[in-house]
């Protein structure tokens, strides 16, 4: 479980961003950040543009661990392609971001703590580790015993966004299978995530 898990929308006014397009951000109500200095920011130097996307991408993925987002950035820059659209395309196929895309859960932070507890398959075997990561064509399935969860069945019912089209859904049977990588464009950010600048801030 992520230690923000009480406190998940005070990342959205310290970031200046409604991270996940949700109606109870502390950002829909002050648009600036915390503290007595929060109204009165200056312009960030680049390097300060650059640390405030990189933490943006962290956090909209649940706060994903520095180590865990140096190692996809080594890895984005040893494919082939463009580095940025390898970045996201890695992180979307984390099972947490997959569990959280197919609407099994309410939010990546339920995501992480649904694959945490042993309520997910993939290609019909128990799977607990959140950064497992998913390859193109494997199924995604919710345990029996976890389909009659209430935040589950809430979650399929949401209609604040749509599964992607690079998985596929069975909703009566709560499974979906993994199409294909997406590229940023294909991603469904609330916000305007800006992976070419979190590339820069660790090649500098």
């Amino acid at each position: 479980m992520s230690k923000r898990l009480s406190s998940k929308f005070k990342i959205d006014r310290r970031l200046g961003v409604n991270l996940w397009g949700k109606a109870k951000s502390a950002f829909n109500k002050r648009n600036y950040g915390p503290g007595q200095h929060g109204q009165n920011r200056g312009k960030p130097t680049d390097y300060g543009v650059q640390l405030r996307a990189k933490q943006k991408l962290k956090g909209v993925y649940g706060n994903v661990s520095e180590k865990q987002l140096r190692k996809y950035y080594a890895e984005a820059i040893r494919r082939k392609g463009d580095s940025s659209e390898n970045l996201v395309g890695i992180l979307e196929c984390r099972l947490d971001s997959i569990v959280y895309r197919l609407k099994f859960v309410p939010s990546v932070f339920a995501a992480r703590q649904f694959v945490s507890h042993g309520h997910v398959t993939v290609n019909g075997k128990k799977v607990n580790i959140p950064s497992y990561m998913v390859k193109v064509g494997d199924e995604i399935a919710v345990r029996n015993k976890a389909k009659e969860m209430a935040f589950v069945i809430e979650a399929q019912a949401a209609t604040d966004r749509e599964v992607p089209d690079y998985l596929e859904l069975d909703a009566k049977e709560l499974k979906g299978k993994f199409i294909r990588i997406p590229k940023l464009a294909d991603i469904p950010y609330a916000t305007q995530m800006e992976p070419n600048l979190v590339i820069e801030f660790y090649s500098r």
